[in-house]
């Protein structure tokens, strides 16, 4: 039964315009891809594509009339109604499609939204990987809470994901992190924390460690008692700590620069070594080895991605911060060098995010004054707040979360309106004294053809949007749809509840609506778990 409509409605259209190229209406050419959206007018459908104004222009077609020939031969059962306006073709679907819907969906229960395509894929999400100098702040939380909800898409889709998180545990930021500690000239970082390192670790016997000894120390404590619990709290389970100087223990470094000599990929030039990044489309060539004979970062990223490479993942995402959007072209450059397909490295920039209270911008941190921690953003919000606010935008645009709406305990807030839809149907059915909501209601098919009411099928035609939803973000990355679907499968059960009375005299009547509001619950709780946050039953 689990048709995806959109894929259907594509797959009509292609073979109606094969159908009449063959039968000469029009000219042979490629077929370009058949984009179906949801249209912006409740009386223009449930589905509609473009694919008439398009082919109008290849053909040099009216496309009012090609609309009107394609809705005539894209008819199917699942349809109430195809028609064409303005060059659209709109798709109505079928009442009793819907009905039958809801039986899936109470048959599936938490595998609803799952992708039917089985994915050989393996896919290796890696986001957070903040150096292990400091704790994880307001910045961290955007790619963390992305990373995660797209790690979770991904699986539901089928892919095969392992969550990784990349510990720069040696070079530059160590070093300079001893000097912090030490307190001399040098120091960089400040703050409380790095006050308590200098206790913990010196204790007046600073003599017995290099610079480098007290960063690396103190980078292991950062790691243990600030990083990873923080993570813990965050919602996030790695599958992976990798850490960048298992790189040079095990000589990975020198044997992926040695590779690149023996491919003529590197030259030496003013006593440094250089990767011939620019042959593979970089803007510049990289330096691998200082003059001082110390190794850059680039050549800790190539032995990094070759390990990943042998690991056997079919496709690489990386979130990275604001400031790496050099790092995009390089790294595609080093992966075609080392035989990767260079478009199965995918690196997500997330744009800057901003704490705003009263329409300014603040900084409420209690160690340094400078930076906005993660723990304490969720000290003050709650996590699953914070999880939501940060994936309401695009990775590419700017973010304001703002703390008044997210300390807000009403229907101003999408989490507390989201939350409370849930914990609404659970009241509901607890009422009806359906013991075991977990249990199959007793769901007969004339019992479900009594949901006619506007309300009861705007609500079925929002839940049986999840699996789109999840094909599209698998394949764009774009996790802002989970929160936005989430949010308008809220609405369209509240208008249900306000107009639908659930339970009546009318036993059949309450039956089919319980049978409704239990399916809403399904796809509600699959949806807050794609996005890491809590369904609460009591609010």
């Amino acid at each position: 039964m689990r048709i995806m409509i959109r894929k259907k409605i594509a797959e009509l259209a292609k073979k109606s315009i094969r159908d009449l190229q063959k039968e000469g209406v029009l000219t042979q050419f490629e077929i370009p891809e058949i984009i179906v959206d949801y249209p912006r007018e409740k009386g223009h459908g449930e589905y509609s594509t473009n694919i008439a104004l398009i082919l109008a222009k290849m053909a040099r077609k009216n496309p009012t009339e090609i609309a009107e020939i394609l809705a005539n031969r894209t008819s199917d059962k699942i349809f109430e109604k195809v028609e064409a306006a303005n060059g659209f073709i709109n798709f109505f679907v079928s009442e009793d499609y819907l009905r039958n819907r809801v039986k899936e969906i109470l048959k599936q229960k938490d595998k609803f939204g799952n992708l039917i395509i089985k994915r050989k894929q393996k896919i290796n999400v890696e986001f957070i990987s903040a150096n292990p100098t400091g704790p994880l702040t307001l910045g961290n939380g955007r790619g963390g809470f992305c990373g995660d909800a797209l790690a979770n898409v991904l699986a539901k889709a089928g892919y095969k994901v392992v969550r990784e998180y990349y510990l720069n545990d040696r070079g530059e930021q160590i070093i300079k992190l001893g000097h912090s500690v030490l307190g001399d000239e040098q120091a960089v970082y400040k703050g409380k924390y790095i006050d308590d390192l200098r206790k913990k670790l010196l204790q007046g016997r600073a003599l017995q460690y290099s610079v480098e000894e007290v960063g690396e120390k103190a980078a292991e404590i950062i790691l243990d008692k600030m990083i990873k619990p923080t993570v813990k709290r965050m919602g996030i389970s790695f599958d992976v700590w990798f850490s960048e100087k298992s790189l040079y223990v095990k000589k990975e470094v020198d044997k992926e620069i040695s590779e690149l000599k023996k491919k003529e990929l590197v030259y030496n030039k003013d006593g440094a070594v250089w990767f011939k990044s620019k042959k593979f489309g970089d803007d510049k060539d990289r330096v691998l080895v200082k003059t001082d004979g110390e190794k850059a970062y680039f050549a800790s990223d190539i032995a990094y991605l070759k390990n990943k490479i042998k690991r056997g993942f079919d496709v690489l995402i990386m979130f990275v911060g604001a400031d790496h959007y050099g790092y995009v072209v390089r790294m595609k450059a080093l992966a075609e060098a080392l035989g990767f397909d260079k478009d199965n490295l995918k690196i997500v920039v997330m744009q800057m995010v901003r704490l705003m209270k009263d329409g300014q911008e603040v900084k409420m941190s209690k160690r340094s004054g400078i930076y906005v921690t993660l723990d304490e953003l969720i000290d003050e919000v709650g996590l699953d707040i914070a999880r939501y606010f940060f994936l309401t935008r695009s990775p590419n645009t700017h973010l304001n979360f703002d703390l008044d709406l997210a300390k807000e305990q009403s229907e101003k807030n999408p989490v507390f309106y989201i939350q409370y839809a849930y914990a609404r149907i659970h009241s509901i059915l607890a009422k009806s004294k359906i013991k075991n909501q977990k249990s199959k209601i007793q769901i007969k098919s004339q019992n479900l053809k009594l949901l006619k009411e506007p309300s009861e099928l705007n609500l079925i035609k929002q839940l049986i949007k999840l699996p789109e939803v999840v094909e599209d973000t698998e394949r764009d990355y774009q996790v802002q749809r989970l929160p936005q679907y989430a949010t308008d499968l809220a609405t369209a059960f509240h208008h249900f509840y306000r107009d639908c009375r659930v339970i009546s005299e009318d036993k059949k009547l309450s039956e089919a609506r319980l049978s409704l509001i239990l399916a809403a619950k399904i796809v509600l709780k699959n949806t807050l778990d794609l996005m890491g946050i809590s369904a609460p039953e009591k609010m």
